[in-house]
């Protein structure tokens, strides 16, 4: 009789959540105070870099609750926080994968919407990596010679920008095979993207003194070393990172911009090439020896916590000893974990649920 009123009081606790949860419908654009469906389960959206990641945590989650598995998509990052900050309620999801920082333009839209807490918590590393077919050529690219090859323009004559005339990596660098610049990469939408071109593609123009002299000029210095060839060089290939690894091995001669977790899992058909003479590894991109090493994240829309039913307990799964630490399940699928007192650190905020600051 008393695990019965446990159960029923515990039920009834439920069902309050999700009447709350449907409540904050008032919050979401074009929703009428209360005309959102109340969703039992978790939602998470984002970074296709973090989706098998996030995707690994679900099922086990799953397994180990005995509930449903989580919902995850994989919409880019931008188009994950975008989706994130359109408001607080069931149609909007509770996390936001992302495989860079959140912009402060995005947190800024967050709060408009009414998303005012928001938890920011660290995940683990990834490289961007430039991988051939195992067949190909072999490259080591400068930092310089990415943008060089990749942006749309370039210094010309006199230091005046024209547009990138070059046609091979050798015409880039002596050094380089004399092979056509085809480049397959992630959209605008990805962060991936965002991360090469923050990585890569501006540091890169750095190294040129035409480009340098611009940095006075920020908003010109990130237009010229953040706007990627529109010829063909350089082609959008969707958020879907093995797709480019596929396009790979049928595109004899091409190179591919995506996560160093698609290479371990492709090692078979596809190798990395290396930048400044080092390789992307686990070593490499943990120690930041490897330019185009990044950090991974999720965002937690604290206002879900409570609501949507285990949510906090998936965040805390995903951050568990099992998952996220060295030799954990994440690890296998990839993910290059935290140095231990960073994890530590973000544990806690995990734990407290501690809200982000206004992005710098």
């Amino acid at each position: 009789m008393i695990r019965s009123l446990k159960n029923t009081a515990k039920f009834g606790a439920c069902a309050a959540a999700l009447v709350a949860l449907a409540a904050c419908g008032n919050n979401e654009a074009g929703g009428a105070p209360g005309s959102q469906k109340a969703r039992a389960g978790i939602w998470a959206a984002g970074s296709s870099t973090v989706f098998p990641f996030a995707t690994r945590v679900a099922e086990n989650f799953a397994r180990t609750s005995g509930g449903s598995a989580p919902r995850v998509e994989s919409l880019g990052t931008g188009g994950g926080i975008q989706a994130f900050c359109a408001g607080v309620g069931p149609s909007t999801p509770d996390i936001a994968n992302a495989s860079r920082p959140m912009k402060q333009s995005e947190f800024d839209r967050c709060v408009a919407n009414g998303v005012s807490d928001i938890v920011e918590i660290k995940i683990g590393f990834d490289g961007i990596v430039i991988a051939t077919a195992r067949t190909g050529n072999s490259f080591n690219f400068e930092l310089n010679d990415l943008y060089e090859g990749l942006a749309k323009e370039v210094p010309g004559p006199n230091g005046t920008l024209v547009a990138n005339p070059t046609k091979t990596w050798n015409d880039v660098n002596k050094g380089l095979p004399s092979q056509r610049i085809q480049v397959y990469g992630p959209p605008p939408t990805s962060g991936t993207r965002d991360a090469f071109l923050e990585l890569g593609m501006a540091p890169g123009g750095e190294l040129v003194p035409a480009v340098a002299a611009l940095k006075g000029d920020k908003t010109r210095f990130e237009t010229l070393t953040h706007t990627l060839r529109e010829d063909g060089a350089w082609v959008d290939s969707g958020e879907n990172d093995n797709a480019i690894v596929q396009t790979l091995t049928r595109t004899p001669g091409s190179l591919g911009v995506f996560g160093f977790s698609f290479l371990e899992q492709n090692m078979d058909t596809v190798k990395a090439e290396t930048i400044d003479g080092v390789a992307p590894s686990a070593e490499t991109i943990a120690d930041g020896t490897y330019p185009l090493a990044r950090s991974l994240y999720i965002y937690v829309k604290k206002a879900h916590i409570g609501v949507t039913p285990g949510l906090e307990q998936f965040v805390q799964e995903f951050m568990s000893e099992g998952s996220a630490a060295r030799g954990g399940y994440l690890q296998d699928r990839g993910l290059v974990p935290l140095p231990v007192a960073e994890l530590t650190a973000e544990r806690a905020k995990a734990a407290a649920m501690t809200s982000m600051a206004r992005p710098n």
